[in-house]
């Protein structure tokens, strides 16, 4: 059976008069902003007080997009007679959001919770060098990183919450025995009575 000349026209024609009815889904960004998903990985947020530039996410970032710059420096004993220690210093944290392919993996295995997804997506610029942002535009993202999910109140706390939870309330129990105990010690007893008082 040959084909029907046209009739791939006349396919492409239903199809648009059947659209033609519907109301319009686009978009209109920027005039109105897109509702996004809490949990949106926008850019890398950097909460640099957490940082000890332990270099874990420089290291198993799979693009290498990550510049970490630091310095020693020594920290004079805490008591004295106590010796002198060294921590490194954080002088250059930079991600290149040009080659960044937002797996999260530097989120995942930072230990000290430095780093942090934001919502933002607004940072496109004309030069692909200055898709490098530095710690302070980092920096600035944290403002917009949202809070944590809630916790389900179903869940089963960690054994170190119950741990806890169990030995304050036991010394609370001790506590309120001994408080209890305290006044009765207190109270001075009565005097047996003397012979000639009858």
């Amino acid at each position: 059976m040959s084909p029907v000349p046209g009739r791939g026209l006349a396919k492409g024609l239903a199809v648009t008069l059947r659209t033609m009815t519907r109301r319009s889904v686009t978009a209109q960004y920027p005039d109105a902003q897109p509702e996004l998903p809490p949990r949106t990985r926008g850019v890398i947020g950097l909460f640099e007080e957490n940082c000890t530039v332990c270099m874990l996410c420089a290291r198993e970032c799979p693009d290498w997009c990550i510049y970490i710059d630091s310095h020693k420096e020594t920290v004079p004993p805490a008591a004295p007679g106590g010796r002198e220690r060294s921590r490194n210093v954080l002088d250059r944290f930079a991600i290149d959001f040009a080659l960044c392919m937002y797996c999260g993996i530097c989120i995942e295995v930072c230990p000290f919770d430095a780093l942090f997804w934001s919502p933002e997506f607004e940072y496109a610029e004309t030069d692909i060098h200055e898709l490098t942002h530095e710690r302070d535009k980092l920096r600035e993202w944290m403002w917009t990183v949202p809070a944590p999910p809630a916790l389900d109140p179903a869940a089963e706390e960690p054994k170190e919450v119950a741990a806890a939870r169990k030995t304050a309330d036991k010394l609370a129990a001790e506590q309120a025995a001994q408080a209890e105990q305290a006044p009765q010690a207190e109270r001075p007893q009565a005097e047996p009575p003397q012979e000639g008082d009858a």
